[in-house]
């Protein structure tokens, strides 16, 4: 085979694999359930890969607790340690329930899980690292105002973190879908 030809095979093949992978990932998104998820948004912009967002996801908590330690800073009248409860890092698995995602505790789970309180019980920060690739001119949205969350619409596959679709501003009990600009 001359040398021409084995290069045109290798880039059929090549061409063939990237097509692939994107029809599976279409495939997911047309079957598979897509959910809003909360956002946990940390490291903003990274200049050598442009303007994205690393994405944590908050969900409830299912089996988890928080740990009581004596605090080194916080102390009570006295000058004695107060206890405080503090996030530990644990193992968990997301799992799919009803349209809500849910870490489940799992000493051999997929995802390292922090859990902390909020005003409905034990929120689960679950270490996905989701990255959303911003617009160049769009708007800033590490900057949030108060009293505003950012959430991603997710396709969930069967297995691996949630694949983000677009991302969406909560504000006032209200979810409204940002433009793709």
């Amino acid at each position: 085979m001359k040398l021409v030809h084995k290069g045109i095979l290798l880039a059929v093949l090549q061409v063939t694999l990237v097509c692939s992978l994107g029809a599976k990932l279409l495939y997911d998104r047309a079957h598979r359930p897509r959910i809003w998820i909360k956002a946990a948004v940390f490291n903003p912009d990274l200049p050598i890969r442009g303007r994205y967002l690393s994405l944590n996801v908050a969900v409830p908590a299912e089996g988890f607790s928080l740990r009581s330690q004596p605090s080194m800073y916080a102390k009570d009248k006295d000058g004695k340690p107060v206890m405080q409860e503090y996030p530990v890092p644990n193992r968990g698995d997301l799992v799919l329930r009803d349209q809500d995602l849910i870490a489940v505790a799992n000493p051999d789970g997929e995802y390292w899980v922090t859990i902390r309180h909020n005003g409905d019980g034990l929120e689960a920060v679950v270490r996905a690292e989701t990255t959303y690739f911003l617009p160049e001119h769009g708007p800033d949205l590490w900057r949030r105002q108060p009293g505003e969350e950012l959430w991603i619409e997710a396709t969930i596959p069967r297995k691996g973190p949630p694949r983000p679709i677009r991302l969406g501003m909560k504000r006032d009990g209200v979810l409204t879908p940002l433009p793709a600009d």
